[in-house]
């Protein structure tokens, strides 16, 4: 009956040790703000050089006519 407490116990122990440095590991994630420094030092500036080299409609060309408006007919 011992080895069963005994077991119980350090089975007890290690996850409180492995809760308490994930709590650690969290609070120093935190307090430096290290997720908002590796999106603004790493992950933004991939997304801006694959975003900005992307072929896009050129808005300027396209033709504008004055006579062509869009029918706002509502029913009531």
């Amino acid at each position: 009956m011992k080895k069963c407490k005994c077991r119980i116990a350090k089975f007890f122990l290690k996850f409180l040790g492995i809760f308490f440095l994930a709590n650690v590991a969290l609070f120093v994630v935190f307090f430096f703000d290290l997720d908002g420094k590796l999106m603004f030092n790493v992950v933004e500036p991939f997304l801006k050089k694959h975003y900005d080299n992307m072929e896009r409609k050129d808005t300027l060309k396209a033709p504008y006519e004055m006579n062509k408006f869009p029918k706002y007919d509502y029913e009531t």
